[in-house]
């Protein structure tokens, strides 16, 4: 007690600290002795004592250490009598627990120790502090009384502070409607609370319309679709299209080194203002009525898109999947994709049908089939732009890899190779050799195997001299989707081909691009069956490939099991390999290690590879780069009537090689790029140091039994 009444300032500031702790140990004593040398020293205290006062009578409410009618005869009056302190500091410390205090007051204390006085202190005769603590409290008090006592002693001083002299009062005021709405229900807030907003949405000062606009934002929730009468719903919306263009009609000629900084920063917030604007687009589309966007909004929207800042016309794109309705969509993508294909912009025609890759997630198979696939055949078959064919062939082989009927699939795949693998034009094939190439990429290596590999290697008999250059580009990453030995009779007819190559290529250019790629098909490792550690991760990612593939022909005969025989079936497993298709979950980190055929295949395989490496590195070391091909005529006519059987089945790889452009054709053999000059070898990929095509090399005991090369 003497340190509270006499002590120095620190003192006291330590006992009032503690006073949680000693309602706690002795309520009694502490709210007879303690408490009444407290309220004498806060008349005279400083900042720090009060600001300790008010965060220990809060504590002390929040522990409920004593009743909250002793709370309230003890605490209470002290609360209230520094509510007005001349620090504001202070003051919304007290207020803040006075606030509180409201929480959990029954209503009879509220009427008579807060209500009651509060209506003198939100007269315009007191103090702006007053007057702003009174706004603070007001919007406390609406959800502790019943509706009448609102409409009939609460509401008439919210209209009071509404219309103060000061805008700071009027402000405070606006921000303290939402509480007071959410107080009084709807049809009050209509009657009462909604025009007192729009007359301050209208207010000279800045603070005040921001108030009153961030507050009708905030109560948009408790509004229905006919709070708003005819007059204000045409406010609001020429409101917002007033935004959309705010800071448009100031722009001039002038350099921005001419402006002066003040203007340059007022029109970053006129272009925040416009973004926000077409962030919020969709929510106006709903307040107008879709059926009256074109009449009330299109201009605005046509204005967001043409917005010269880049950040709006950003904003206002990737609200677009907000617009249109499903049902809607496909007729304006193909309306889209043919103005784009009638232009001179190709490269927007391009980026177009890059982006339509993503359709196989929006809309069905079916829809795709029907709608977008033969518009990509006809764009990779008639369109003269590289890159556009380019873009529809990788679209079309997207489209092809989540189709879900196998017969539709099969369709498609005999169009690839008829059409453009068998093709009449040479432009058409080389677009086949493209496709390859992304069927490589997306596919796994028995997809490609299986249905795209004898095709692409029968080029090596075309009778244009780019087709076969372009092949030669593409052979290591045909070589890369084949397993040994399950791939093995495919091995053998890949090497017939690039002997066919060596021994009767006329044309010099192709024939140099043969020499480097039968290096650096020599240099490469193939694949076995099982896992290895070099190829772990892509061998994963492969088997991930298969595994949907899999997944998508199981899902279709269970569509089938389901729609023609009537036959059960479990709606958690069709789901589930659905979700399986759609995002494909990841692989265990250790894989049973399977090879197929018997035990002994390995061994024996890797003994006919060693023999077969022998045979030709002799061959091509003796023979490939001798003017004359003699020794290689003879073996050629020998495996010419070799007759091609489709299919074989493996495990396929994503490369990294990009082919050569189309418009590489050239007649002169020195004018090669110098990645493929004559005397630069590629680098080897083989585990040993010396010569790949050295014949003791090859026959060596440490020779690893995957390597088979050409």
């Amino acid at each position: 007690l003497f340190s509270v009444s006499a002590g120095q300032d620190i003192q006291g500031t330590s006992v009032i600290a503690n006073l949680p702790f000693l309602m706690r140990q002795n309520p009694a004593e502490t709210l007879r002795r303690v408490l009444p040398k407290v309220r004498e020293v806060l008349h005279v205290a400083g900042v720090e004592m009060q600001l300790t006062a008010a965060v220990s009578f809060l504590t002390i409410l929040h522990e409920e250490s004593v009743s909250i009618h002793t709370y309230a005869h003890s605490f209470l009056q002290i609360i209230l009598l520094h509510l007005e302190h001349r620090d504001a500091g202070v003051s919304n410390a007290w207020l803040e627990t006075l606030l509180s205090v409201v929480e959990v007051l029954p209503t009879e204390t509220l009427r008579h120790e807060i209500l009651n006085p509060l209506v003198s202190k939100a007269q315009l005769s007191q103090t702006v502090q007053s007057r702003l603590v009174s706004c603070k409290i007001l919007g406390k008090l609406t959800n502790k009384f019943d509706a009448h006592t609102i409409k009939r002693e609460i509401l008439p001083l919210v209209k009071s502070l509404c219309q103060d002299v000061e805008y700071e009062v009027r402000s405070c005021m606006c921000r303290q409607l939402e509480n007071i709405a959410q107080g009084i229900g709807t049809d009050l807030t209509k009657s009462v609370v909604l025009p007192e907003l729009i007359e301050l949405s209208r207010d000279e000062g800045c603070s005040v319309r921001l108030a009153a606009f961030e507050t009708l934002v905030n109560l948009l929730d408790i509004f229905d679709t006919g709070i708003f009468t005819p007059d204000q719903h045409l406010r609001f919306l020429e409101f917002y299209k007033k935004l959309c263009t705010l800071g448009l009609q100031q722009e001039n000629g002038h350099n921005e080194n001419q402006i002066p900084p003040q203007i340059l920063e007022q029109e970053k917030k006129y272009t925040s203002v416009r973004k926000n604007c077409a962030y919020n687009l969709p929510a106006m589309i709903v307040f107008v009525d879709p059926k009256n966007f074109q009449l009330e909004l299109y201009s605005t929207f046509f204005c967001l898109c043409h917005d010269p800042e880049v950040p709006v016309r950003y904003t206002i794109a990737i609200c677009f999947y907000e617009l249109p309705s499903l049902p809607d969509l496909i007729p304006a993508l193909t309306a889209a994709e043919q103005r784009a294909a009638a232009s001179l912009k190709w490269r927007t025609h391009e980026k177009l049908l890059q982006k339509y890759a993503c359709l196989p997630h929006i809309i069905s198979s079916d829809q795709i089939y029907y709608r977008f696939l033969q518009r990509m055949f006809t764009i990779m078959m008639t369109n003269k732009v590289l890159p556009v064919q380019k873009a529809a062939s990788r679209t079309l082989c997207i489209f092809l890899r989540y189709n879900r009927k196998q017969e539709q699939r099969l369709e498609v795949i005999q169009k690839l190779i008829e059409q453009l693998g068998q093709g009449k034009s040479y432009w058409n094939r080389l677009r086949f050799l493209d496709t390859c190439e992304f069927i490589i990429e997306l596919f796994s290596k028995s997809f490609f195997c299986k249905y795209f590999f004898l095709p692409a290697i029968e080029l090596t008999h075309d009778p244009v001299a780019n087709v076969r250059m372009k092949l030669c580009y593409l052979l290591p990453k045909v070589k890369s989707t084949l397993k040994i030995p399950e791939d093995k009779h495919l091995l053998q007819q890949l090497e017939m081909c690039v002997r066919k190559l060596l021994c009767q290529e006329k044309d010099k250019d192709v024939l140099a691009i043969v020499k480097r790629t039968v290096l650096e098909l020599d240099r490469m490792e193939m694949s076995m069956d099982a896992f290895q550690n070099k190829f772990y991760e892509k061998d994963l990612l492969d088997q991930e490939k298969e595994r949907e593939e899999l997944l998508l022909l199981e899902m279709e005969q269970l569509e089938k099991e389901k729609q023609q025989e009537g036959r059960p079936v479990n709606e958690k497993t069709f789901e589930k390999k659905r979700r399986d298709i759609k995002t494909p979950t990841a692989l265990p980190k250790s894989i049973p290690i399977a090879v197929p055929g018997p035990s002994s295949s390995t061994p024996s395989a890797s003994k006919e590879i060693k023999k077969s490496k022998l045979i030709r590195s002799q061959s091509i070391n003796n023979q490939a780069f001798h003017a004359k091909y003699g020794n290689l005529d003879k073996c050629a006519s020998k495996t010419s009537t070799a007759a091609y059987t489709p299919s074989a089945s493996g495990l396929a790889k994503t490369s990294m090689i990009s082919l050569t452009d189309d418009s590489f054709r050239t007649r002169n053999a020195t004018s090669l790029p110098p990645s493929f000059s004559p005397n630069t070898p590629l680098p080897s990929t083989s585990r040993g140091t010396g010569n790949s095509v050295d014949p003791k090399s090859s026959g060596g005991k440490d020779l690893p039994p995957r390597k088979a090369t050409l």
